[in-house]
């Protein structure tokens, strides 16, 4: 299905990038749930320096499941063209406070707006004129991607999810890196997420081969665990049409962020009792 749905939202715009641009107001959301959640809390944000605004961060701990706690990292905003993904982690937060079982065993860490300078300028690089998704483990000197990958290294999460939106794109797919797992994982959030976007089934999404929406390969640099670790986490990369209606995109990223929880604690379930 290549036709992106439309319809009307009476609350989102299509045009985020100008109406959305200002960095409280689009984390406004989350620090009126953070102010009255028993589960979210305003972290210290990271210092950039004067001149650079900070990283946003949130920690969501959901209630224990009886196991261990699962540590998962979700970036948005590391282009700041690219709004979508925190509108999704606003609403997926949102669904959390709603219904606390999606994220009971887990400790999330929720980094909305990764690249701020860009998003404040409304581009994709970042003030310095850096595309910051080709900086990480490169020994970059940007500050941005400094904190995050110490934030990726110190956390040592279970797992990394990576919401983007693509201009080019006819449909949602995605990258999967690291743990089989990643694969495992994608899948059914795509497929979750079509009830609001048709899937991007294109041999060639982005420049690389693609089967079914799923990509195995990425560019260099991009944000992502460390290379070369014995037991990488998984690490997947969640892409929605740019062009489709905003509020399209919102609710087929939450979808997928959701499924993401739920299937990774029935796979890490299934692994113990095996």
């Amino acid at each position: 299905m290549d036709t992106i749905i439309a319809k009307e939202s009476p609350k989102l715009s299509a045009n985020p990038v100008f109406e959305r641009k200002a960095l409280d107001r689009i984390l406004s959301p989350l620090e009126d749930l953070a102010a009255r959640s028993d589960h979210l809390l305003r972290t210290p944000i990271s210092k950039n320096g004067a001149s650079q605004p900070p990283i946003p961060r949130y920690f969501y701990l959901g209630a224990r499941g009886g196991g261990d706690v699962f540590r998962l990292g979700i970036f948005a905003g590391i282009h700041g063209d690219e709004p979508e993904g925190a509108l999704a982690v606003n609403r997926f937060v949102t669904l959390l406070e709603r219904d606390p079982e999606i994220a009971r065993g887990f400790a999330l860490f929720l980094y909305p707006v990764c690249n701020p300078t860009g998003f404040e300028d409304g581009t994709r690089h970042a003030r310095c004129g850096k595309d910051l998704n080709r900086e990480f483990w490169r020994q970059s000197s940007e500050p941005e991607v400094r904190f995050l990958e110490s934030e990726i290294y110190l956390h040592a999460f279970d797992g990394l999810v990576m919401l983007h939106s693509d201009n080019t794109s006819i449909g949602t797919y995605g990258y999967v890196n690291g743990s089989i797992l990643s694969e495992n994982l994608l899948e059914p959030a795509l497929r979750a997420a079509e009830k609001y976007l048709p899937r991007d089934r294109r041999p060639l999404i982005d420049g690389f081969p693609a089967r079914d929406g799923l990509i195995y390969r990425s560019y260099e640099g991009v944000l992502r665990s460390l290379p070369g670790m014995e037991r990488p986490p998984f690490e997947l990369t969640f892409e929605t049409p740019q062009r489709a209606p905003l509020y399209l995109q919102v609710e087929a990223a939450a979808t997928a962020l959701q499924t993401i929880l739920q299937e990774y604690r029935q796979l890490r379930s299934f692994a113990q009792n095996i």
